[in-house]
């Protein structure tokens, strides 16, 4: 059985939830909006700190910590961003690293958009 948790990131219109834990295992895909549901400006630098900004949010209202991460897939359209995308990261992110991969794909469902994260965490099931 799965459980959403409760975010105030913007309501998406497409059926999905932000985040579901199952056997204390939080699921997420986090992309860079805003609260006014926009992708955010400014480039990749911007858009990685929003998405890990989501991605805080998220991981607090289900009642842990970036420091529960257990695996981080890391998604951009332009290979050259990675070193930026590693710096922010890197501001985020403590040791013990979570497990991590990097994928450089063709595009996302909004085409503004130049990265994206999955991300897995060990979290209490009731937090959420």
């Amino acid at each position: 059985m799965i459980h959403p948790v409760s975010t105030d990131l913007f309501a998406s219109q497409a059926p999905l939830e932000w985040a579901v834990v199952g056997n204390g295992i939080l699921f997420t895909a986090q992309i860079p909006i805003g609260t006014d549901g926009q992708v955010v400006e400014g480039g990749i630098e911007a858009q990685t700190r929003q998405t890990l900004d989501n991605l805080t949010h998220t991981l607090e209202r289900a009642g842990a910590g970036l420091d529960a991460l257990t695996q981080v897939l890391i998604y951009v359209t332009a290979r050259e961003d990675l070193a930026t995308v590693n710096k922010v990261y890197a501001e985020y992110i403590d040791a013990p690293y979570p497990n991590r991969a990097a994928i450089i794909v063709s595009g996302f469902a909004r085409e503004e958009m130049r990265i994206e994260m999955l991300a897995y965490a060990a979290v209490d099931a009731a937090a959420s």
